[in-house]
């Protein structure tokens, strides 16, 4: 046991992401009790964060290591959701007042103790929702890691989900503003695949007041969109085409 003890939390202390998390159902899968994780606690190797997710001594805990720890470890997908995909992507972000938050959606609205830890360097505000049908994502490399993240037309939708707990109208059309690049196909497919009447129309508004070439493109039909109207906000001003009322700052913002 003095032999292999040392070995294998060598092992697992070179091999462990910087930043990241260990997960001890993981763990235990790659050949590591319960005892041997207790002795590596003690010693001072290993540092519990919540229940059954550990992470390396004295290390910095990165939000973006937890997340993708998360995914690689317990087989799950958690996504980098919303404003912060857009701003990983490149485009206009969205500046939050005081520690910078990192928007995550899960597969489920139960979310696990470690997610609301303070200990990262960006605070982890996780959501869920049923309103995306196959959320469009793909990865970025960043920190030597392949991060799952929403498509840019997810992003943008999600940030419309969030509003008001999250964001308001008025800072989402100046990102709008910024969404010159988006592919027409991506943004026929995430609107297809969204639910929600409210989502849909405010996109749709926001991107024709934008006057963006790829709005011309879409199939509008295929949204079903309905005729019901929708109040999104108080003394706004009412959009016919898109039976929605908006903040009056949008509607005469020029």
């Amino acid at each position: 046991m003095s032999i292999s003890i040392p070995s294998k939390i060598n092992r697992l202390l070179i091999d462990a992401v910087p930043g990241g998390l260990l997960f001890a159902a993981w763990l235990r899968k790659e050949g590591y009790s319960a005892q041997l994780l207790k002795k590596y606690r003690d010693s001072g190797w290993l540092e519990g964060l919540s229940h059954g997710v550990m992470y390396r001594k004295n290390d910095n805990l990165s939000a973006l290591a937890a997340v993708y720890s998360y995914n690689h470890q317990t087989g799950k997908i958690a996504r980098i959701a919303a404003h912060s995909a857009l701003e990983l992507l490149g485009f206009n972000h969205y500046v939050p007042m005081g520690k910078p938050r990192l928007m995550v959606a899960f597969a489920s609205g139960h979310f696990d103790d470690w997610v609301r830890s303070d200990k990262y360097d960006m605070t982890i505000l996780p959501f869920h929702t049923s309103i995306f049908k196959n959320p469009t994502t793909q990865f970025l490399d960043k920190n030597g890691l392949s991060i799952i993240i929403s498509s840019p037309e997810q992003a943008f939708l999600e940030c419309l989900h969030l509003v008001p707990d999250y964001y308001n109208y008025m800072d989402l059309y100046y990102i709008m503003e910024q969404l010159t690049s988006l592919d027409s196909d991506n943004v026929q497919t995430a609107l297809e695949n969204t639910s929600s009447q409210r989502v849909k129309r405010m996109f749709l508004y926001m991107a024709e007041k934008a006057g963006h070439y790829w709005f011309d493109m879409l199939d509008t039909d295929k949204f079903e969109l309905t005729t019901s109207k929708l109040k999104l906000v108080n003394n706004g001003v009412y959009s016919s085409k898109y039976r929605i009322t908006v903040p009056k700052e949008l509607n005469d913002y020029e």
